[in-house]
């Protein structure tokens, strides 16, 4: 039996007959001055009727489009049809960004127009970010705060302040999403700038989003002390009278910075919480839900919960499909995401199938959509390089795909040395992959040159019981372990990956087997009896514990509850 045919509405039929009479209408005088709201519902209409060709006209008239922005209880509908024509091949976005940049530059503007201009400079730039076309928005951001610093040269006061804090607000966030690291860095600095001129004018503001955007920068540049600062006093900033989007992003944010200082036990309680409250304020299919996911993938699969970090992962990637279809930033960082957890999952069994297509087609959808050689690509390709490492290690013919990881791992080198320098955690992960890929392509020296490499660098950085200088400290373990006969110095750098997993994790830590059967490996070699026996009995006693892990072990999102307030949050993590 099939489905009836649904009946519209008054409205709806009212809203049709005006989408079938475009062709009359779009020069009328009193179809431009219809309400917002209903001229969205027009235009809405034609992208539910596919009517695409129309909307791509209307759509890339920055006049009109800047009317549908003000439609803000339509966001979600604004941009599922805004980037439905992005992926039906128009130039939406460029041929915006191009209107606001020619009307941006007009040189004579009186201070009321060059408002006029911020405001929709601030309003189209933080859309496209929203949307996932970041380019744009920084270009678009870039020349609204050009209006800014203008608008500043003829008028010093908090009302000016106040706007050009709110262009750096957004166009920090287009730059760090983007990594534009040097241009972040100077956005950054003008920000900052324009906070102290409106504190020392005696104005009160509530900087819980600007710090967070601070975290977020540090972040991206593995500033990770800095990042945990800012986000502390993001969340100090935090009122139940901040928007609820504020709130979120304070949260994950911060949730994100704790984790790379391994403090999950306030990592957990801020991401969860982030999840709750967006779930709850935007529902289960909009993107600030699918953000609170990644960051909850992320928490999980830092924890060492990986199994149930894949399940978010698919799930927040399934719902950025849904969101931004196929042809979208937002997506490929998802599959970016998706493909290194299903690597870290799948390291033990060597089934790397679905690791290699998510980093297949997020290096495919990204290739599309940035310039050459750009920082996010070299992100993508290093997940990549680390699947093909695997895979060549399980096949014969492996030469070549070691070949290949090795021209991936080497661009990403070349491209964080550019972006971040030398003396970088980023740079520092980078040799150390390489310093793995050595081992395996058998060039001990140059392996044991990079591992030593990472590892100086990781331990001026962040202190020589850190997580990361722990994984490094494994890994040339291992090199020495298995492949160069130095036991004795492999023996030591064991017990010191021990103890850097048991400080921060706990003794069911799943690196830890890596550790016992390397000393296991150890004491066989030296012929020490009694140390084979002791740590046989270690691994036996990881392996039950791992178990009855995994008898218990539940993905630890509780669907049925509610957030909670923020003095309770605050409480929790102080």
């Amino acid at each position: 039996m099939s489905n009836p045919t649904p009946v519209l509405s008054l409205y709806d039929l009212s809203t049709k007959a005006v989408m079938n009479c475009y062709n009359c209408f779009k020069n009328d005088p009193d179809f431009r001055i219809l309400p917002e709201n209903i001229l969205f519902d027009v235009y809405y209409m034609f992208y539910k009727e596919n009517r695409l060709c129309h909307l791509g006209v209307e759509f890339s008239d920055l006049d009109v489009f800047a009317r549908m922005l003000r439609v803000t209880n339509k966001r979600l509908q604004l941009l599922k049809s805004f980037q439905t024509l992005m992926d039906h091949g128009t130039q939406v976005a460029m041929e915006l960004s191009n209107s606001y940049c020619i009307r941006a530059s007009k040189q004579e503007m009186i201070p009321q127009q060059k408002i006029t201009v911020i405001d929709l400079g601030i309003s189209l730039g933080g859309f496209l970010s929203e949307a996932g076309w970041f380019f744009e928005s920084e270009r678009v951001l870039s020349m609204c705060w050009s209006v800014c610093e203008k608008l500043q040269s003829c008028s010093q006061n908090c009302y000016t302040w106040r706007k050009s804090l709110e262009c750096c607000h957004k166009l920090l966030h287009a730059q760090a999403a983007y990594s534009m690291i040097e241009s972040a860095d100077l956005t950054r600095y003008q920000a900052a700038g324009l906070v102290e001129e409106l504190l020392a004018a005696g104005e009160t503001m509530n900087l819980a989003g600007l710090y967070t955007e601070f975290s977020l920068h540090s972040f991206f540049k593995s500033n990770y002390d800095e990042a945990f600062k800012c986000s502390m006093q993001a969340i100090n900033e935090l009122t139940e009278q901040c928007s609820p989007r504020v709130i979120v992003e304070t949260l994950s944010q911060a949730s994100k910075a704790c984790i790379v200082k391994r403090e999950f036990v306030k990592a957990r309680v801020l991401v969860t919480q982030a999840v709750y409250l967006a779930r709850d304020v935007y529902g289960p299919s909009h993107p600030k839900f699918a953000d609170t996911l990644l960051d909850y993938g992320f928490y999980l699969l830092n924890s060492d919960c990986v199994k149930q970090s894949v399940a978010v992962y698919e799930e927040a990637l399934a719902l950025k499909k849904v969101l931004y279809g196929q042809y979208n930033l937002h997506v490929a960082v998802a599959q970016e995401d998706l493909a290194y957890a299903l690597y870290v999952h799948e390291y033990s069994s060597g089934m790397f199938r679905l690791a290699r297509e998510n980093a297949e087609e997020a290096i495919k959808l990204m290739k599309q959509l940035l310039p050459a050689e750009h920082l996010m690509l070299a992100s993508a390709q290093r997940v990549k390089a680390l699947i093909l490492e695997e895979i060549a290690l399980d096949n014969i013919p492996g030469t070549k795909l070691l070949s290949e990881a090795e021209k991936l791992h080497k661009d990403a080198l070349r491209l964080a040395k550019l972006s971040f320098g030398e003396e970088n955690v980023q740079t520092a992960k980078h040799y150390g992959n390489l310093g793995r890929l050595y081992q395996s392509m058998r060039r001990f020296k140059d392996s044991e040159q990079m591992h030593l490499k990472a590892i100086a660098i990781k331990e001026k950085l962040v202190g020589p019981d850190d997580y990361e200088v722990g994984l490094s400290v494994g890994h040339l373990a291992s090199l020495y372990n298995y492949h160069m006969q130095e036991y004795r110095k492999a023996e030591q750098l064991y017990f010191r990956s021990i103890k850097i997993n048991l400080q921060l994790y706990s003794d069911t830590y799943s690196g830890l087997e890596y550790d016992y059967r390397g000393l296991i490996h150890v004491y066989d070699k030296l012929g020490d009896a009694d140390g084979v026996a002791e740590y046989t009995v270690m691994l036996t006693r990881w392996k039950e514990l791992r178990e009855r892990l995994a008898l218990k072990e539940s993905c630890p999102l509780s669907l049925d509850e509610c957030p909670k307030p923020l003095s309770y949050i605050k409480q929790l993590i102080a």
